[in-house]
Order: C-alpha cells, then structure tokens, then sequence
C-alpha cells in the first residue's frame, strides 16, 4: 500500500462524523508521547483540535481538515506507527511497520445505520434520511459547549451524592452544587487513569488525610468498590471529631464496610505499615509534607495530593537575583507556592516516582487548584543537585526536602 492510501483514509474520516484520532506507537523513544485529534466547532465553522503529549505536558492547536489531514501524515512519516481511527459510522487502523509497509483497515459500524434507520422513519436498507439524520446528530455533539459525559452520570441517583445534597432522589444535580458534581468526576478521573497500577485480585488499601466532608472520599469508595469491583478499603483521617462523627454514620448507613473513618493526625497516624495509595487534599502548608513523607515510606504506589497554603516557603524565601521580584507581596506568595509545589514534584522524583502536576477544579479554595499525582515506577531522578541549587538560591529548607532527602 502507498502513501496516497493513508491520505485517503484520513480525508474519508476527518468531517463532523469524526470522534477522535490517536496517533500513537513511537517510531524512536523521546518526549512526544503520542497526539490526539478531535472535531470542535469555533464560532460555528467545524475545525479538528490536536493535542499533543509531549513529556508531562499537553498542547492544543486547532486546525482546518486539509491542514489535519497534512498534520496526521506528517506524524506518520516522522514521529509515530499507528493510528486509531474512530468515527460514529465506522473504526480504521493504519500501521506502519519498522520496514515502511503500510496496513489501513476500515471496518463499517452496522449498529450506527440502523440508528439513523429508525431515527429518520426507515427500514436499515434505506439511506436518503438516514444520512441527514445522522449528520444533524452529530453536528448537534460538535460544540465545545456540548454536554459533558461524566463517571457519575447525571440522572442517575448516587446515594452518598443524595446524602449530601449534590442530587435530588431522581438522580438530578441540584444547581447550586453543580460545581462539587464537577470537582467530584474530575477527581475521579485522576483514580481512573491509575486503575493499572492496582491490582484488582487482593485488597487496595487507601488512606485520605484530611478527608473533610468526604465527599471525595465517598466518591472514591463508591467508583472503586461499587462501580469497578476493586476490593478497596478506605481510610477517611481528619481532625474535626464531629465531621468524623458523620460520615462514620453515612458509611454505615450505605453499607460501605470497607470505607472507615478515623479521628488523627498526618504526621502521627501509624495505623498501617503497608498502603497503596495516599490522597492528600488541602492538608495545610507543611502537613502536605508530612503526608508525602509517609506515602514514600509505605512505599505508596500512587499519591494524589492538592496542597494549599504555603506558607512556609513564603516566609524563608529571599533572594538578590529576585528581590525586585520578592519586592511585591502578592507576586512573592504565588512564587513560593509555585516553587513548594515544584520542589514538592522533584523530590518525590528522586524518591522513585513518575510525577505530574495537573489543574484540579475546585470551588472551596481558589476556582483553579494544582493536583501532585505521583506514581512509583521504581527508578530514581538524579536531580539532588539541581534541587540543592534552588534551594540555596532562594535561601529556603522545605520540609519535605528535609524529611525525605536532608543528608543526615
């Protein structure tokens, strides 16, 4: 098969029936990690948006047809092997092989033309109405602003989101609290692309610090447990007796035997020698730390962390080289938060752990929060230099440094 073959299969799928294409399988190993294509509508006028994975970070551009259709050819010449292509009416394959050799599959989807049968008032073999039919449907999910599909899915009731007054017993999201039933799924998107690293034939052992109303806490339990059959047991900690109190009495009244909550401290809880995953949300300034500490102690495979409220960074740091920049309070706290974050990131690194710093929505603190999502992979960052040039630059000794790195 020649090139001309590739391009005619993608200027086949690239039109508004398109859902995505994803460029993958490296041709050499470096950062571009692969490159995702999907088809948006701007101001009206149908463009294809392609994201890049390049190390830890994502890029977007938006592109016309023709100009995807170039993009798309171009990976496959320079940086990538295979191709998914996945649109509503049909799925293809393209492989290119080490020695140049091009493989294309098409497969048509059936299913999707007896949808558009019925929904146009025709029998399957009929394709007049269909068609249009079909291409309004499809238009109509183009928009940027289209309804989101969540894990936990509007319409359908979740007792603990009942509970707490996220819905109502139809499964409807109250509005006022549509902003938690969005923190709650993304939050739970961060778990669902880990599940690879659980094993789902003996018991994931999690522990929350700072669990607080357990709203993610139950979510967690409830995707897990209830929804993906690992067998879970969850341990909410937290400082307020009360809080601890109820959602004690909310996870028995669901039945969440394996979901318990317990009245501690990060830095002192030694309730466990052995732990999967440790999730930290809004512990405050160095309690993070503490937290970390213990997740790379248990040796955690992974650690989902929100920090908030650095202070302690803040309140050391002084440099010459950023003293006009220290100068100004407000630029000087978003440094340090910054820099405790990052620093955060680099010695988990050099712990053993693949780490990501990711946006997090969240509505109780500022609208737009960071996620430190860390998984063990074993080898570790030689980076100590590089950290203990920051660290002496802007004159500071972060407690987790200290903790975990800190020559004894």
């Amino acid at each position: 098969m020649e090139k001309r073959e590739i391009h005619s299969v993608l200027t086949d799928f690239l039109n508004e029936r398109l859902m995505q294409v994803t460029a993958s399988g490296q041709a050499e190993k470096n950062d571009f990690l692969k490159a995702k294509i999907r088809p948006v509508l701007t101001k009206g006028v149908l463009h294809f948006q392609a994201e890049e994975f390049i190390g830890k970070q994502a890029f977007h551009k938006n592109l016309t047809a023709e100009e995807a259709v170039d993009y798309l050819e171009g990976l496959m010449e320079t940086s990538f092997r295979q191709l998914q292509l996945e649109a509503q009416d049909k799925s293809g394959t393209v492989l290119v092989s080490k020695k140049g050799k091009i493989t294309v599959k098409v497969k048509k989807k059936a299913a999707m033309a007896n949808v558009a049968a019925s929904a146009s008032g025709q029998d399957s073999g009929s394709t007049g109405g269909s068609d249009a039919a079909l291409q309004a449907a499809w238009a109509n999910g183009l928009s940027h602003n289209r309804k989101k599909r969540y894990i936990l899915e509007e319409g359908i009731p979740v007792p603990f989101l009942v509970e707490l007054g996220v819905q109502t017993k139809e499964g409807t999201i109250v509005h006022a609290k549509y902003d938690k039933f969005r923190q709650i799924n993304r939050f739970l998107e961060f778990i669902e692309d880990v599940l690879p690293k659980l094993d789902k034939n003996q018991e994931t052992r999690i522990i929350d610090f700072g669990c607080g109303k357990s709203y993610l806490t139950f979510a967690m339990y409830y995707y897990l447990k209830v929804l993906k059959g690992y067998p879970v047991r969850i341990t909410g900690l937290d400082l307020k007796t009360d809080v601890i109190e109820h959602c004690s009495r909310l996870a028995k009244k669901f039945g969440y035997d394996s979901l318990e909550f317990l009245h501690g401290d990060i830095a002192s809880y030694e309730g466990t020698d052995e732990v999967d995953m440790v999730v930290t949300l809004h512990a405050c300034d160095t309690a993070t730390d503490y937290a970390l500490e213990k997740a790379v102690r248990w040796n955690a495979k992974v650690i989902l962390s929100v920090p908030c409220c650095q202070h302690e960074v803040n309140k050391q740091m002084e440099s010459e080289l950023f003293a006009p920049v220290f100068h100004y309070g407000i630029i000087k706290e978003r440094m340090a938060a910054l820099y405790t974050d990052a620093l955060r990131a680099e010695v988990l690194e050099a712990m053993g752990y693949r780490v990501q710093i990711l946006e997090f929505i969240d509505m109780e603190h500022t609208p737009k929060n960071l996620l430190i999502r860390a998984v063990k992979q074993g080898k570790r960052k030689e980076n100590r230099e590089a950290i203990e040039a920051i660290l002496k630059e802007i004159h500071t000794e972060p407690t987790l440094y200290r903790l975990l790195m800190e020559e004894k």
